[in-house]
């Protein structure tokens, strides 16, 4: 079995779900430290297409994090003191209304955005599992918090190819950095690397093509044929 992880980022890009397409089972990774910068800094935030110079605008959802420096994802609060998730969905509306396929993922987006969220993890749970659905992407998923899961880095990740009884391991680029080659050996794991580049599609505005936005942008643009587009990107 190929088994795949990831961290619970908010709104994911294509790359994202390339991996689950590849793979047998997808693991959300919610019991290590949350960051707020740097190549993992996407689980409280992301871009979409916006008509202003660059091109795209940031979604950050608030967190509570004074004090909370080692606080893992799942233990990481949203801000609710802030209107962030009326701005969301506003933001969404008016960049992505005349897209060709908005009005048919609309109404279940928005009904993400109406519910109270306390926990980031959970809000971005449940935006990845509507996201599955909209491409059709029926694949087991659970909780790296759920299945007792331990250690840090290359050893985490050999244990939740334990717990789940995988004999392969499908990593992101940045494993590189990170994953000792040796140790998936020793422990009988293939280790594989995903190597990502975006495809491209139509998007709304005039201006040149913006790769690896929310994987939002590809479902309103393209809808039923998104997740062609995704795994051309491999």
């Amino acid at each position: 079995m190929l088994l795949t992880g990831h961290q619970p980022n908010y709104l994911p890009y294509a790359g994202f779900f390339d991996k689950v397409a590849r793979a047998d089972k997808l693991v959300i990774v919610d019991n290590v430290q949350f960051v707020k910068r740097g190549p993992f800094g996407w689980i409280h935030r992301n871009r979409i297409r916006a008509s202003g110079a660059d091109g795209w605008d940031w979604l950050t959802v608030p967190v509570l994090t004074k004090g909370k420096f080692t606080q893992t994802i799942r233990e990481t609060a949203i801000d609710n003191s802030l209107p962030w998730p009326r701005k969301h969905w506003k933001t969404i509306e008016w960049n992505y209304r005349a897209a060709p396929h908005f009005a048919d993922y609309a109404p279940e987006l928005r009904a993400v955005y109406e519910k109270k969220w306390e926990w980031l993890c959970e809000l971005n749970v449940e935006l990845v599992r509507v996201i599955l659905r909209w491409l059709r992407l029926d694949k087991p998923l659970c909780l790296s918090s759920e299945i007792g899961a331990e250690g840090k880095a290359g050893d985490l990740v050999v244990d939740l190819c334990r717990k789940t009884g995988a004999d392969a391991y499908l990593s992101g680029v940045h494993g590189r950095d990170y994953l000792d080659l040796p140790s998936f050996e020793r422990a009988g794991i293939r280790l594989e690397f995903q190597e990502y580049r975006a495809a491209e599609y139509p998007q709304c505005f005039s201006g040149p093509f913006v790769p690896n936005l929310s994987v939002v942008d590809l479902i309103f643009n393209c809808g039923p044929r998104s997740l062609e587009v995704v795994t051309a990107g491999r």
